[in-house]
């Protein structure tokens, strides 16, 4: 059995590491003219690969990395687009550049996510010992970058009341993706306790929610956590009696459930506190679950094994041979797996996944309202 602190290395490492028409969007313009992206590896689309971006990520730059749809590698941490790409799809707008590569073409929005982000600060787990310095950034650091991009257009100050402010946020979305699985990473084989993860990270995401909203913004989005226990690294690495209905890994499922019911109330509260704005939730955990239950209904055949990895069944998966390595290989077919290198996704499964987002009953209340909301305002 992989010990505790093997398996806390290679969590972080990894973790870090068609368009569709909405209920509404008959329309052949689009009622958002742009995005501001935030989150972690499942939206990066490049913020890893700068000169200024975390280290130990070179994998992604190498095929077989984007060949599904791009063709090339792209720096996304899949087989072609992510969710966030099949929203601006359906939105009707181009793919959003990387903060830290966009060279001032911002005119339809930015992506800020880098992988391997965490919704702590990152002193937090270099205070406690618990970093493997991959990815210093937070979302904290994303708020940063984001500031210095509203300030790069005129707009300055906490309150974006200016005509640059009003030219950055007017007609914009804010997607907030999945943040907070890398914290949970973090600590496995320490003293610190997830409760403890739970309630800091909850904490940051709220006060960075609240900063935006603060400023103006009022069309946002916000991602809970996927149910990582269904991912072959997880299930590679877990005792084979740690498992729950979907047989997935019950102890990291239950985590990332218990903490997508506490960031719910939190957003709720965000809502109370700011009645002008419309915030969407996105049920990750429950929409992902959907699809395990029953994979072959949204055309998988293989829920638990990688598309490309090393090791063959049932996971396909190890450790040090990972996709984007000489030795791992890819399957001929990625669109009928869910999982691409062991920790994300394919293009099939995140477009699957943007679906029941979009048209779907997973987002609370439904995107099709805010769409709806901003076309009336």
């Amino acid at each position: 059995m992989v010990s505790p602190s093997t398996y806390f290395s290679f969590v972080v490492f990894f973790f870090c590491s068609s368009n569709f028409a909405f209920t509404t969007a008959a329309q052949t313009t689009s009622p958002f003219k742009k995005i501001y992206a935030f989150g972690d590896s499942f939206t990066d689309t490049g913020n890893t690969r700068s000169v200024s971006g975390p280290a130990g990520f070179g994998h992604v730059s190498s095929l077989p990395y984007g060949s599904t749809f791009f063709h090339h590698p792209t720096n996304r941490y899949s087989d072609g687009r992510l969710v966030i790409d099949f929203v601006t799809e359906t939105l009707l707008l181009p793919y959003l550049p990387p903060y830290l590569g966009h060279k001032g073409n911002a005119s339809h929005g930015v992506n800020f996510a880098v992988a391997g982000s965490t919704a702590i600060n990152h002193a937090f787990f270099v205070k406690n010992n618990l970093t493997m310095d991959q990815t210093p950034q937070s979302i904290q650091t994303q708020l940063i970058w984001f500031n210095k991009f509203l300030a790069s257009q005129g707009c300055n100050g906490s309150v974006s009341s200016s005509p640059e402010c009003k030219a950055v946020f007017d007609d914009a979305l804010i997607w907030v993706g999945e943040i907070g699985v890398n914290d949970y990473a973090y600590i496995i084989g320490s003293s610190v306790s997830s409760d403890r993860i739970r309630e800091l990270a909850i904490s940051s995401k709220t006060r960075f929610l609240q900063t935006l909203l603060k400023k103006g913004v009022k069309n946002v989005v916000v991602q809970g956590l996927p149910p990582s226990g269904c991912l072959p690294l997880a299930m590679s690495l877990a005792p084979e009696d740690d498992r729950d209905e979907l047989g997935c890994v019950k102890s990291a499922n239950n985590q990332t459930y218990t903490h997508n019911a506490v960031y719910q109330n939190a957003v709720q509260d965000l809502r109370n506190q700011f009645p002008d704005a419309a915030i969407a939730y996105l049920d990750y955990w429950n929409a992902y679950a959907m699809v395990m239950k029953n994979p072959k209904k949204y055309g998988f055949k293989e829920p638990f094994m990688a598309c490309c990895g090393t090791g063959g069944p049932p996971y396909n998966f190890e450790v040090f041979l990972t996709c984007g390595t000489s030795d791992a290989s890819t399957c001929s077919n990625p669109s009928q797996y869910i999982n691409w290198d062991g920790v994300h996704l394919t293009e099939a499964m995140y477009r699957a996944l943007s679906q029941m987002f979009l048209s779907g009953t997973f987002s609370h209340p439904p995107f099709s309202s805010l769409t709806d909301r901003k076309q009336h305002v």
